[in-house]
């Protein structure tokens, strides 16, 4: 497990407030509280090793639901951490340039690999998240191509909210790649599934001297991605309709609980569908208010008055707005 600092984080809430697990409302992250339904499995997909069909049939649904572009590659994962730690070796500069603050993996991804993470953006590697966690902000395409370099990253873990706002259709360019996370906006973080999208070059770790260049399915090995998550993803990117229904429904969650916030009061910052960022007075304070009624709230080491909430869960919002009054 990482220690470095991130939402979900309950067992520590836990520990300082109890209660058990069941009785605290965790809106430390940005998914989706209503899960895609996973219904029986056949039990092949427990049993045998991952299959070719199932993940080609896995990879055509992403193909379609992303309207990836024909001629580009895309490597499924098991979950998207896993591409991250490999995205340094995809670049010969050892330079990178990650607008934020933002998501920290990346910065840590880098850092291990003696990366050096530079301030301003002529490095060779280029890192968006888009919509940017915390805030949502979203990177315009004249942004990204102005600061695009040799290598440029695009996580998109949350834009499944907002897809007509996609950077998918550059990933015809070489030098861009497009990260999608499934456990975000499916509801299913526990799966551990992500996506790289991109050109076969850019997918791959260039070669020198002797050493042929290798590409990023490779590197994360053999039957990355397990039985149960090439059939659930499958499934779930094949349904259209399940999508569409809860992009309205997240619409008007977020509203709902931007309300509730304003009323209580907080001011909004940004977000997207799946979280919204809040200015308060003092985070830490409203942190512990909250966990005093075992809702638990994300907080962030460099802005002591940002305050992260995803969503609820439909049958739980009594629960939050008690801890509001």
């Amino acid at each position: 497990m990482s220690k470095r600092d991130h939402g979900g984080n309950l067992d520590a809430a836990m520990a300082q407030y109890g209660g058990a697990r069941a009785d605290w409302l965790d809106l430390s992250t940005g998914i989706n509280p209503v899960a895609y339904p996973v219904s029986d499995l056949p039990s092949h997909v427990w049993e045998a090793l991952p299959g070719r069909d199932a993940l080609e049939r896995l990879l055509n649904a992403a193909r379609a639901f992303w309207n990836v572009p024909e001629g580009v590659s895309i490597v499924a994962a098991p979950g998207l951490s896993s591409v991250i730690m490999q995205l340094p070796g995809l670049a010969q500069d050892m330079r990178v340039h990650i607008s934020g603050p933002t998501y920290n993996e990346y910065a840590a991804a880098y850092r291990l690999h003696g990366c050096l993470i530079e301030d301003e953006p002529d490095a060779g590697a280029r890192v968006f998240v888009h919509p940017n966690n915390p805030d949502g902000q979203l990177w315009s395409r004249s942004v990204i191509w102005d600061q695009h370099r040799e290598l440029t990253v695009v996580d998109e873990s949350f834009c499944d909210v907002c897809p007509k706002e996609s950077h998918i259709a550059d990933t015809v360019e070489p030098g861009i790649m497009v990260l999608k996370s499934f456990g975000k906006f499916w509801g299913l973080g526990g799966l551990r599934l992500g996506f790289a999208i991109g050109t076969a070059h850019t997918l791959s770790r260039p070669g020198h001297g002797q050493i042929a260049p290798v590409d990023l399915a490779e590197l994360l090995g053999p039957w990355a991605v397990s039985g149960p998550a090439l059939e659930i993803g499958a499934r779930a990117l094949e349904d259209i309709e399940w999508a569409e229904n809860t992009r309205r429904r997240l619409k008007q969650d977020a509203r709902k609980l931007d309300t509730l916030m304003v009323r209580a009061g907080a001011r909004i910052v940004g977000g997207t569908t799946l979280f919204r960022l809040y200015d308060v007075d003092d985070a830490a304070v409203w942190q512990d208010r909250l966990a005093r009624h075992h809702v638990w709230s994300r907080i962030f080491p460099y802005n002591a008055k940002w305050l992260r909430l995803g969503l609820p869960h439909p049958d739980r919002w009594e629960q939050l707005e008690k801890a509001l009054t």
